[in-house]
């Protein structure tokens, strides 16, 4: 069954396996922008215990950043311990993400699409930004996008209005269970 699992060194190889499948395609979620060049454009061991590092930091609220990034928490989709996907909750909005994106970043990886498992990562996902305070949260895709657009619907998303080819949703979060189960 998907799950969302914290970003863990002992997943290295399927988290590996999932980053070479994406190609030159952007994998939303993965944090990679959170880490150097030579560490993203790598998948050795090394780097993936770089990125595990930096992205448990992006989750701690206290914890310095620049001004234009925001406390995320990022988890790997998972399902038997294979990573299928990546997922970013963002504790709160910047002008930039509010204009084009969002709370909730995922993408899955190719050979798994179609498979629900974007659909049930974001449900984890808006359970956990549920505990940690907002009442409401922003999701965007590109207009082109029909798979992340249904995805979004299914979940409850409400278009706002398209912005530069970017499609602006917001869910409602009121009675959702909450980040507990997700380790927050």
């Amino acid at each position: 069954m998907t799950a969302l699992a914290r970003p863990d060194l002992r997943l290295h190889q399927s988290w590996a396996a999932a980053l070479l499948e994406f190609g030159s395609e952007q994998v939303h979620g993965a944090g990679l922008w959170e880490v150097p060049e030579d560490v993203r454009s790598s998948t050795s061991r090394a780097a993936c215990a770089r990125l595990v590092a930096e992205l448990a930091r992006c989750a701690d609220p206290e914890a310095p950043r620049p001004p234009d990034r925001v406390a995320s928490d990022y988890f790997w989709i998972t399902e038997d311990d294979e990573v299928v996907g990546f997922v970013a909750t963002r504790h709160e909005l910047t002008s930039f993400l509010l204009e084009s994106g969002g709370h909730i970043g995922y993408s899955v990886r190719p050979t798994r699409r179609r498979e629900g498992h974007a659909r049930r990562a974001l449900e984890l996902a808006l359970d956990h930004l549920a505990g940690i305070g907002p009442t409401r949260a922003l999701l965007t895709c590109d207009v082109d996008n029909d798979a992340s657009r249904r995805t979004i619907t299914a979940a409850g998303g409400v278009l706002e209005d398209v912005r530069a080819r970017t499609m602006r949703f917001w869910i409602d979060l009121e009675g959702r269970p909450g980040a507990q189960a997700l380790g927050r």
